[in-house]
């Protein structure tokens, strides 16, 4: 190939590639896009990113008494296997990248020596009384939302969306002691 076919070959890579900057810049010019205020599709267990300042507070979280009388150890077992990946539940166990889960409920929070907690769940924790306690109300509005109960928290999780089976997690974490707290 000589080089007269060589500049033919390049000026028409040139053109195409001007020609379709040239017709981009019109459209966008020509359209002007409109930033949708909610997502139109919406992906459970994904949290859409919101301003701080219109972050509306957390949703309420429906009560947990009512369904702990009727939750199943077992099924909760299956339900933390997602909690596993972070969490030991063996009494004496090891802290992971969260901590050992054994004898949470009734607990203070931050309660497992040798981890280091976030500031915002050490704060948490300082608070005393039920608001720094693991209750079985607390352990509900955590597992629904982490985030939004303790905000700073390290807990990646998105949550447990299901009331059911937020209620056979706190079974099975209420089963992981030698002294279980009795049910509300």
């Amino acid at each position: 190939m000589n080089a007269y076919e060589f500049n033919k070959i390049s000026g028409a890579l040139l053109t195409a590639l001007l020609t379709t900057t040239v017709i981009g810049f019109l459209g966008n010019a020509l359209i002007h896009p409109k930033k949708l205020d909610k997502p139109v599709v919406v992906i459970e267990g994904v949290e859409a990113k919101a301003d701080t300042a219109t972050a509306a507070a957390p949703a309420a979280v429906e009560p947990i008494a009512p369904l702990l009388a009727s939750a199943n150890v077992e099924a909760g077992k299956n339900v933390f296997k997602q909690c596993a990946a972070c969490h030991t539940p063996d009494k004496g166990g090891r802290n992971t990248v969260g901590p050992n889960l054994w004898d949470a409920v009734g607990n203070k929070k931050a309660h497992t020596n040798g981890y280091a907690y976030s500031n915002a769940m050490q704060a948490a924790s300082a608070k005393g009384g039920e608001d720094g306690q693991w209750t079985y109300e607390q352990l509900n509005a955590f597992l629904a939302n982490p985030k939004a109960v303790v905000p700073g928290t390290k807990m990646t999780f998105a949550g447990l969306r299901k009331p059911e089976d937020r209620a056979n997690v706190i079974a099975y974490l209420r089963s992981l002691s030698d002294a279980p707290k009795p049910l509300p």
